[in-house]
């Protein structure tokens, strides 16, 4: 791996002319550094030690092992202007026992640089409940008594982890308000994080202590009404709250009412994400009457995808009539029918206000004779919500002793529409059209990108249907460009292997498996046309492909 280390220090040498930005930044962004050693991060320490008042350190899109970590953070021990620490993605392909450690060297060093910390991101590091642990002590030290932004999206905390960080958050707030500068808190983010009700709960209880959010971004976290009910007592609490973004969590009517009281408390609420919540229409109706009582500032509502009929959907519609904030009203995806949505468009259009409302291309129609299913909802939920635990407690087990491999796939994205695995199962350019404009974005997301073989075979079928005509042109370029995007950028993604594998399917080299060539090449040579264009396409491999292609 000499040689390795040498390419990754002409690399920096080259970032390095780009690395100086305002504000007293240094950045190692997206340079995918494997430092592993402390030999491996020896450019990096020199930058640090060289950079005069460094406030901000991005570490993003690279891996920093336990040895590196040490090392880096004996250069932050004094640095004690710094205030932005944006470390997200930055332990791809690590083993979970390897995270804790490497966070528990920067934390202290954190601490004993004196540093005050304004912004702390470990977002998109797959470091799971005892990785929490590793941020712990910094969370409780005076490093973080400043702190106002505190961002730890897609980390698969779990309840757990919920549970530890609401603590550390408590304690962080009872030892700064004793030094006469409580906490305050901004910003907070969380999604994807399975925090399920008992994680939601305790974090509402240290939000209920701060006071101070403005921010607050949960999505899926598969929290039901208890969870939500202690959140929005919690935000009621919270009187400067401008965001709350709760997106794809199972609210139904319980919850959604009592986040209605608590909107009915708030003035300052510009962004009501609730989209995928399950309101329901009784919960709609709840929102609609607080949206209509205040929140003169708002912005953005989204109840899409909520089981909303068409009554209270006109019931939110009327709500917003003296809004002259707002941007967006996204009821998408309800069960209006096609005379719904017209009223809903014709309700608007009174206002003057069409231009706010989203697309209703997702309607799911008006529902027939459903009175019945009202009583059986309370047991449908218990048993809904002993399905989320088992389900909870299988995967945490999985993923523990695992090589948790490209942090993006480490939390289960939600299990996939058949129309998908269908489609790569047996392509046609009707189904790829049918899949709709969120497909390219599914299969990027589906695709383990760490596996080359699944990349190419991926990238194989979706240009096997390529026509030169608008619709299915367009769909297989952006369908390219997302799948590839996301492999070309990701740390665990070998590239030479990539082509390698692929010419060898196109038929243009010879591998020591049998493997079957595809029918027809001109799928594939029309879209690698399109693809060596792009952004994302590493210049270092044109040559290759050329060569063999214009052979």
């Amino acid at each position: 791996s000499r040689k390795m280390a040498s390419e990754d220090i002409t690399k920096l040498a080259e970032s390095l002319a780009k690395t100086k930005v305002g504000g007293g930044q240094l950045s190692f962004k997206g340079q995918s550094l494997k430092l592993n050693t402390a030999e491996d991060a020896e450019g990096v320490i020199k930058q640090i030690e060289e950079f005069d008042g460094l406030e901000a350190l991005r570490l993003e899109g690279n891996t920093v092992g336990v040895e590196a970590a040490k090392v880096i953070a004996k250069a932050l021990e004094k640095k004690s202007e710094l205030k932005r620490c944006h470390w997200s993605d930055m332990f791809t392909g690590r083993l979970r026992s390897e995270i804790p450690p490497a966070l528990i060297s920067l934390g202290d060093a954190l601490i004993t640089a004196g540093a005050q910390l304004v912004e702390l991101d470990l977002s998109d590091n797959a470091f799971g409940p005892d990785g929490v642990r590793g941020f712990e002590a910094l969370l409780k030290s005076p490093a973080c008594y400043t702190l106002q932004e505190l961002k730890l999206n897609n980390c698969g905390m779990g309840i757990g982890g919920g549970k530890i960080l609401a603590a550390a958050l408590k304690e962080c707030h009872r030892k700064s308000s004793a030094q006469g500068k409580p906490l305050a808190l901004k910003i907070f983010v969380a999604g994807r994080n399975r925090l399920e009700n008992d994680g939601a709960t305790a974090l509402a209880e240290a939000f209920g202590i701060i006071g101070t959010l403005e921010e607050v971004h949960m999505p899926q976290n598969g929290i039901n009404h208890p969870g939500t009910t202690a959140l929005a007592q919690a935000f009621a609490i919270n009187p400067l709250l401008k965001v709350i973004n709760l997106n794809d969590n199972t609210f139904t009517e319980k919850g959604a009412v009592a986040m209605a009281e608590t909107l009915k408390a708030l003035r300052q609420i510009e962004v009501i994400n609730f989209g995928d919540c399950l309101v329901r229409s009784k919960g709609a109706v709840a929102i609609a009457d607080a949206v209509k009582e205040g929140l003169h500032k708002l912005k953005e509502l989204n109840l899409s995808f909520c089981e909303i009929k068409r009554d209270a959907a006109l019931t939110v519609a009327e709500a917003i009539e003296d809004k002259a904030e707002l941007e967006k009203l996204d009821l998408n995806g309800n069960c209006l029918g096609e005379e719904g949505c017209e009223q809903l468009q014709e309700i608007l259009e009174g206002f003057n206000m069409a231009a706010v409302l989203g697309s209703l291309s997702d309607d799911e129609g008006e529902e027939e004779e459903d009175e019945e299913e009202e009583d059986d909802e309370d047991e449908e939920e218990e048993e809904e919500q002993q399905q989320l635990k088992e389900r909870g407690q299988g995967e945490q087990e999985s993923l523990t002793p695992k090589k948790i491999i490209d942090s993006q796939d480490s939390t289960p994205v939600p299990s996939p529409p058949v129309d998908i695995a269908t489609f790569l199962a047996f392509p046609s350019p009707e189904k790829l059209l049918r899949l709709g404009p969120k497909c390219s974005v599914l299969i990027a997301q589906q695709t383990d990108t760490s596996d080359v073989e699944k990349v190419v075979t991926t990238l194989l079928r979706i240009s096997s249907v390529f026509k030169d005509e608008a619709p299915v042109k367009t769909a297989v370029h952006e369908t390219t460009d997302a799948l590839m995007r996301k492999a070309f950028t990701s740390a665990t993604f070998n590239s030479d292997a990539f082509i390698t594998s692929l010419l060898i399917h196109m038929g243009l080299l010879k591998s020591e498996e049998k493997i079957k060539a595809v029918p027809s090449l001109y799928g594939i040579l029309m879209t690698l046309n399109h693809m060596v264009q792009q952004d994302y396409f590493p210049k270092s491999l044109a040559p290759v492909l050329s060569a063999f292609v214009t052979k």
